[in-house]
């Protein structure tokens, strides 16, 4: 049991509450060797739902095999984190590609997934339900699992939803970070149309999550409305704690509660304090040099990732990170607001570049999340429900549907 004064010396020794800290911690070491930490994890389904590591795939030819110095995640540091499964993000932009474009994108960046998955058989398996997940855990190997990262990419055809999920996609994210002609993306006014209902309702005839992380708040409303399965938000935090209009009010956590779905806690920085946005704003000098290396390098991507991390420490090394005890506030205020058998993990890593809490810098650093939560009161049992156990439910139910 992490006792409060154990909590108290690895906080200090570590410098959480400050701001302006070096990029690494070395709270992972203290909480993994921990044997409450390491014992949740290990007799747990560890679950993160969203992770934007398949870009990195594509554009740096990445080896998950490898441990590597810049991003987020890799094998050696997903079973460092007691990684049980990872949903990885097929994503391409909603605002640079037309239509088919967009798809012809979304089919080769599933292709380098599962190749990189067959790659590595020792390790991955490439998982389409919740019992190949409990299986991979069973057999000691990690599980990839798809989700689609907006419904841009199905280019209004329910055809194409259809052979996505052939393929093995498991949920679809229905806007990402603009409107699709029938869904309304965070911050629109509109929801729902028509056309958009009769997604959600194949998705659920199919057995695929919906996903509201990215959508209006009208959107969200629609689809919890007309969704037959509970439904999640992949990679969204908690409004009430930070303004952004990515996050979740709490009458939507309610209406998600409700619903029976789960809310996966997002980590990025702006995402959980609006004090991070507002120092963040001050670094337009940075912004201006990301767009400038993303044009220089643009057929470099090894480059490109390098000068990208050297930004991000940069960034880091000015503006500080949230600390940890915010990102477990987040979680906190969903359990109390959705109750705790409706929240998980879903991190954005290799997604928010680099922009992560103090403790939780990659993968490899979930045994700070028990431990941490675990010292505000959270049993075990809740725990395991968080790490995923609440989202292993979630797809049952949706499984169990189709076959209804």
């Amino acid at each position: 049991m992490l006792t409060r004064r154990k909590w108290t010396k690895i906080v200090a020794g570590a410098g959480l509450a400050s701001c302006s800290q070096p990029e690494k911690s070395n709270l992972t070491d203290e909480y993994m060797s921990l044997p409450s930490s390491k014992d949740i994890l290990d007799r747990s389904i560890v679950l993160d739902f969203h992770c934007d590591t398949p870009i990195r795939l594509v554009e740096e030819k990445l080896d998950l095999s490898k441990l590597h110095t810049t991003g987020e995640l890799d094998i050696p540091r997903m079973r460092q984190g007691g990684i049980t499964g990872v949903f990885f993000s097929i994503y391409t932009g909603a605002t640079n590609k037309t239509p088919l474009e967009a798809v012809k994108k979304a089919l080769e960046i599933i292709d380098v997934v599962i190749e990189e998955v067959h790659r590595h058989p020792k390790d991955l398996i490439l998982a389409t339900s919740s019992g190949e997940i409990a299986d991979a855990k069973q057999a000691g190997k990690i599980a990839i699992l798809m989700g689609v990262e907006g419904g841009h990419m199905i280019d209004s055809s329910l055809s194409v939803l259809r052979n996505f999920h052939r393929l093995g996609v498991r949920y679809l994210t229905l806007t990402h970070s603009a409107s699709t002609g029938w869904a309304d993306s965070s911050g629109g006014l509109n929801g729902l149309t028509d056309f958009g209902k009769d997604v959600v309702i194949e998705m659920n005839r199919l057995g695929m999550m919906v996903d509201i992380s990215h959508v209006s708040d009208k959107t969200f409303f629609d689809t919890i409305q007309t969704s037959k399965t509970p439904i999640i938000a992949s990679h969204s935090s908690c409004r009430a704690l930070a303004s952004h209009n990515r996050n979740m009010t709490d009458e939507m956590l309610q209406a998600l509660a409700v619903n029976g779905g789960v809310v996966h806690i997002n980590y990025y920085n702006a995402f959980l304090d609006d004090e991070y946005t507002h120092r963040a704003s001050t670094l337009a000098d940075l912004d201006r040099k990301y767009v400038e290396i993303r044009n220089r390098f643009r057929d470099n991507k090894k480059r490109l990732a390098l000068e990208t991390h050297q930004i991000n420490h940069a960034r880091v090394k000015r503006i500080g990170r949230v600390p940890f005890s915010r990102l477990l506030d987040h979680f906190e205020h969903a359990t109390e607001v959705a109750g705790i058998d409706h929240v998980g993990m879903g991190s954005d890593f290799d997604g928010v570049q680099g922009q992560l809490p103090e403790g939780m810098e990659d993968i490899s650093k979930i045994g700070n999340l028990v431990a941490g939560l675990s010292e505000r009161g959270f049993s075990d049992d809740d725990l395991r429900k968080i790490l995923g156990g609440n989202s292993l439910r979630v797809m049952h139910q949706v499984e169990t549907y189709r076959h209804t």
